[in-house]
């Protein structure tokens, strides 16, 4: 299986909300940094199976093949957070992606407990490729909310945009008007707080994404490439 990541300086008013998703693209058989210590487990229990099947958009054919592409680069069934950062600093290597791979890996990590098993890894990877555009929307709005209160803050939304702009370094030319995470911060807040209460609920967001075609066009990206 083998995918190559598409990212290839897109401008960051397209996929600012899509950073998170590359993990899926930047596959890890092809970095092979994954945790290779441990015994390996072959097979995947049939409960776990029929569950992906149900909360997925993957077939079972389909999950059998990730997971044996899983396994064979994480022996262990995990991959942890200092394995993920590397995948981000393959692909960043002109900036600094250490907060925003800390901002994703936690979005991957359902449990919190420190790893990314198999099943978390292709619950994500079924949003961020065959959702519908309200699945991506709730996956993107899971990761601003960065303390899970149900709204993103003006400095939730900061920390998230000066990450991606530390991590992009200077990959990515920006525009007059966002050539600050602040700027960014005060177009998206224009945007979408209709209530000026410099917090965005996930209605506000949802809508006000839906509204700006760039990010449209960002969530449909990624689609059809597994």
């Amino acid at each position: 299986m083998k995918l190559v990541c598409p990212y290839s300086g897109i401008s960051l008013l397209q996929t600012n909300c899509l950073r998170g998703f590359i993990v899926r693209t930047c596959y890890l058989h092809e970095l092979n940094i994954c945790n290779s210590m441990g015994k390996k487990n072959s097979k995947l229990r049939q409960d776990v199976l029929e569950e992906l099947l149900e909360k997925t958009h993957f077939n079972e054919k389909e999950i059998l093949q990730w997971h044996k592409g899983f396994l064979k680069d994480c022996p262990n069934g995990f991959l942890n957070q200092e394995e993920f950062l590397k995948i981000y600093q393959q692909f960043f290597p002109y900036g600094d992606p250490t907060r925003f791979a800390s901002f994703v890996f936690n979005v991957f990590d359902e449990n919190h407990d420190g790893a990314i098993e198999f099943s978390e890894f292709i619950r994500a990877l079924s949003v961020t490729s065959r959702g519908n555009i309200d699945e991506k929307l709730e996956w993107a709005f899971r990761l601003y909310d960065l303390d899970h209160d149900g709204y993103i803050t003006r400095e939730e939304m900061y920390d998230i945009v000066d990450a991606i702009y530390k991590m992009v370094g200077n990959m990515v030319q920006m525009p007059e008007e966002e050539s600050t995470p602040e700027k960014r911060v005060d177009r998206i807040f224009a945007l979408m707080d209709k209530n000026g209460d410099d917090k965005l609920t996930k209605e506000e967001f949802q809508d006000g994404s839906k509204a700006d075609p760039s990010i449209v066009q960002a969530l449909s990206l990624y689609d059809g490439l597994v």
